[in-house]
């Protein structure tokens, strides 16, 4: 029996696969994974902690889209279009990510065909996410949401 990805997040087998090309980067609470407008070097998968994702909304005080565990990947859609980082995301507390260089990344695509469908799942994904919070934000400005990790986003 296969287990079923939740949404946003790594199924089990690609996450198994990407295991021999990342690398392990551990973050102290309140340190910055990466920033927005920053060169994008590759994606960072959530092992353990969580993430904050901020969208600069004013001089000193950046709006908080969500808060990410396990599993979550970021940098996915700027890896894959080689845009610059679109958000910011810190660490919410002692965090560990898997860190895959965008190089990497591309070429185990090419190799692993295989996977590609579960890529454009998420960035799907990623996009529906994306619809729902700007409605939230534009209906409810100033008050971010926590989405629990297991809550699906249609």
């Amino acid at each position: 029996m296969s287990l079923q990805p939740l949404p946003g997040k790594l199924s089990p087998d690609l996450w198994q696969a990407l295991h021999g090309i990342k690398s392990v980067r551990v973050y102290p609470k309140g340190t910055t994974l990466f920033r927005q407008g920053s060169a994008v070097n590759g994606v960072y998968v959530v092992e353990s902690g969580q993430v904050r994702v901020l969208l600069p909304a004013g001089q000193d005080h950046p709006q908080l889209l969500e808060v990410v565990g396990p599993g979550t990947i970021l940098g996915l859609s700027e890896s894959m279009s080689g845009d610059s980082h679109r958000v910011t995301a810190e660490a919410g507390d002692h965090t560990t990510v898997g860190f895959i260089s965008r190089q990497s990344f591309v070429e185990f695509l090419r190799e692993h065909c295989d996977f590609c469908m579960q890529i454009v799942r998420l960035l799907s994904e990623d996009l529906h996410g994306l619809y729902h919070k700007f409605r939230s934000i534009s209906a409810h400005p100033g008050r971010p949401r926590h989405r629990p990790p297991d809550e699906q986003l249609n």
